[in-house]
C-alpha cells in the first residue's frame, strides 16, 4: 500500500482574503492558491514551532509516519498488551486488520494529523479515540 504524503483540506475563505490571493499569485509571487496557503501554513508552524515542540514532548506523541499491521496488533495480544497509540502526523491501521483484533488491542488512539484506517476500524475504536 503507497501512503499519501499529503491530506487534502478544504477551507472557507472571505472573497476580499481570497480575491488578495489571487491578486499575489497573478502578479507571481506564488504559483497557485495552494501554494500560497502552503507557505502561509509553514510560516505559522514556524512560528509556534517551540511550543508545538513541548507539546510533543508533554504528550508522548510519535511524530511522523506510523503504521500497525495485523502482525504488530497480533504480537502485542500475544504479549497481553493493550497499545495506547499518540501520533503527531499520519497513523495507519492496515487493510488486513479486523476491527475485532484492533478493539483487543488498542486501548486508547490519539492522531493529530490524519488516521487512514477503514470505515470498520474507526467505528470500532470511536470509543477510544482522543
Amino acid at each position: 500500500m503507497k501512503t499519501p504524503d499529503s491530506e487534502k483540506l478544504t477551507l472557507n475563505l472571505g472573497f476580499v482574503d481570497l480575491g488578495r490571493i489571487d491578486l499575489l499569485v497573478r502578479d507571481g509571487f506564488y504559483s497557485n492558491r495552494s501554494d500560497f496557503i502552503r507557505t502561509a501554513v509553514r510560516n505559522q508552524l514556524s512560528t509556534h514551532a517551540d511550543v508545538a515542540a513541548q507539546a510533543t514532548t508533554r504528550l508522548s506523541l510519535e511524530l511522523g509516519l506510523r503504521v500497525f499491521t495485523r502482525r504488530d496488533l497480533e504480537a502485542a495480544k500475544a504479549a497481553g498488551e493493550r497499545l495506547e497509540i499518540r501520533v503527531l502526523g499520519l497513523a495507519v491501521i492496515e487493510p488486513d486488520v479486523s476491527p475485532e483484533l484492533a478493539r483487543e488491542t488498542i486501548a486508547s488512539l490519539t492522531v493529530l494529523g490524519a488516521l487512514h484506517a477503514s470505515p470498520e476500524i474507526k467505528a470500532a475504536l470511536s470509543d477510544r479515540l482522543a
